[in-house]
Parts: structure tokens; C-alpha cells; sequence
């Protein structure tokens, strides 16, 4: 028997570094990247199942980090560890609930803004898992939350409850990432790939998103953008269902539905990941008090590409 790889702990772009938030239940730990002046505002990263908050500093390419560029545009960018993951999972080994989830995040980013500055306010920028929580904070009221922008994240699924993509307590990755041509070479490097264990919590609440996407969606109030990639696996993102997906966010100003060519489920990972990430800091940034989003649609509107 081959014995198991150690754990191994990414290396980070310049500019990032890691930190630890109190979380009221756990503590968080954290990637953070800042402007050299006063930020426009905060964007939070949250990750998808699986996966770590390494996901949004990416090491198999200079261009991934989203940390290093919204830090370069001047945001603040804030990439969370989420509760059940990172320094958290000691302490949660069977994770949360997303209910849960977003009240230690609330607590987290309290503690966050009490000592660091925010600018315009607080932007999510998520992906898969992490954009159902992004819409339970934004539901659930986030002081200061100004836009979401999410993705790998729908509202009607793709794959049978036997295809959903967490065996063994990890992600298979070769089911959802999409063919493996849209990654940089070196993405799959043991000492790259930003993976973690699933906690159960968190895995049992897959099969209950559509009835919970059912019972967010009209309460959230912010500009929200939702990104599939062109190889989704996971979601259905038809013009019927991206359309259903906008018009069920009765409560948003603007709602925008896109796809990403050449990408798969983990944008941020891929060969696109600089591309998607100039467009959601454009959609971010004309989320702001005095600012515009020119490229926006109107509300309900889906607009694929």
C-alpha cells in the first residue's frame, strides 16, 4: 500500500499573506491581499466544495491570482478559508450547515471591518458551494454589501444524486473540472492543487439548494452576476435556464447571466481565470456608490455569450 501524501501548504503570490478571523464559533483563516492606498472596497472571496481559499491565488500560472490583481486595481481582497475548512475544521470536523455558515461569516467580516479599512464596502465574489453562501449572507442581510458575482453556481442541476461530485470526501475532480486542456500546465501538481476534505455537513446539504435557491432568491437586494463556464458539468445554463435563474431575483437591481468560452467548472483555475476576473471586478466595481456597471443588463434580463 502506498503511503499517503503529506499535507502540503501552497506557496502564495507576492503580495498575499495569510491571516486568521474570528469567526465567534471557530477561528477563519484567510488569504488577504491589499491596495497600497485606501481601497475601493472589499471584494470576499468564497470557495466551492472541496476546495480551499488557495482556489482564488492559483500557482500553476502568474495571471491566476485574483488576490494579486484586485489587490493591483485597488480592492482589498479578502479570500476566506470557509467554516469546516482551513483552521476551522479542527474545530468543525463535520462542517456546517449553510445556515451556520453565514452567521460565522457575518461574525468573521464584522471582526474583519472593525480593524481593517473598507472603502465603498463589501463585494462576494464566489464560486460553486461558495456562491449558495454568498446568496445566504446577501439574503440574510451583510452590512455594506454592495454586488454579488458568482460562479460555477446555478439553480437547477445538471447531474442524478449518484453523478454529484463528492466521493471519498473529496472532489472528483476529473467529473467537474471540465476537459483538462483549459488549465495550465502543472495545475494538477500535488503542491497546487488548492484541495481539501468535504465536511459531511456540508455534503448533505447539496441535495437541498433548489428548495433553498427558492427561498433566498427574492430577498436578496444587491446587483448580482452569475458566470458558467462554457464545460459546465454541473448545472443546467440553457437560455431557458438561465433566464428562469434571473427572473427569480425579483429583489436585485440588475441581474446579468454569462458564460466564459473556453473554460471549465473551476474559471479561476483555468486558462480564462484573468479574463473572468477582469469582467467580475468591472461588474464589482459598477456596483459602488457614484459608479455605473456600463456593461450591465437590464433586471431579469439573461444575457449569454
Amino acid at each position: 500500500m502506498n503511503p499517503a501524501r503529506p499535507a502540503v501548504t501552497p506557496a502564495l503570490s507576492s503580495g498575499v499573506r495569510r491571516i486568521t478571523l474570528n469567526g465567534a464559533e471557530a477561528p477563519l483563516s484567510a488569504l488577504l491581499a491589499e491596495p497600497a492606498t485606501t481601497p475601493r472596497a472589499v471584494i470576499v472571496a468564497l470557495h466551492g466544495g472541496g476546495l480551499t481559499s488557495g482556489y482564488f491565488d492559483g500557482q500553476a500560472h502568474p495571471s491566476l491570482s485574483l488576490l494579486t490583481l484586485g489587490a493591483s486595481r485597488g480592492y482589498t481582497v479578502l479570500a476566506l478559508d470557509r467554516p469546516g475548512y482551513g483552521r476551522s475544521a479542527a474545530h468543525l470536523p463535520d462542517g456546517l450547515s449553510l445556515t451556520d455558515q453565514a452567521a460565522m461569516v457575518r461574525a468573521a467580516l464584522g471582526a474583519f471591518a472593525a480593524r481593517h479599512p473598507t472603502g465603498g464596502g463589501l463585494l462576494l465574489l464566489a464560486h460553486s458551494f461558495g456562491g449558495k453562501l454568498a446568496l445566504h449572507l446577501a439574503a440574510g442581510g451583510l452590512c455594506d454589501l454592495r454586488g454579488l458575482d458568482i460562479s460555477g453556481c446555478g439553480h437547477r442541476s445538471a447531474l442524478l444524486p449518484g453523478q454529484l461530485p463528492f466521493g471519498g470526501g473529496r472532489l472528483r475532480t476529473t467529473r467537474l473540472w471540465g476537459p483538462l486542456r483549459l488549465y495550465p500546465a502543472g495545475t494538477f501538481r500535488h503542491d497546487r492543487v488548492p484541495a481539501a476534505p468535504v465536511p459531511i455537513r456540508e455534503s448533505a446539504e447539496v441535495a437541498r439548494w433548489p428548495e433553498q435557491f427558492g427561498a433566498l432568491a427574492s430577498r436578496v437586494r444587491v446587483p448580482v452576476r452569475f458566470t458558467f463556464a462554457e464545460h459546465e458539468r454541473s448545472w443546467l445554463h440553457g437560455d431557458d435556464d438561465l433566464a428562469d435563474l434571473a427572473a427569480a431575483l425579483t429583489g436585485a437591481p440588475r441581474v446579468r447571466t454569462e458564460r466564459q468560452p473556453g473554460s471549465g467548472h473551476n474559471i479561476s483555475l483555468g486558462l480564462a481565470a484573468r479574463t473572468y476576473h477582469l469582467r467580475a471586478l468591472d461588474f464589482l466595481g459598477g456596483c459602488l456608490p457614484g459608479l455605473s456597471d456600463l456593461g450591465g443588463s437590464d433586471p431579469g434580463r439573461s444575457d449569454p455569450e
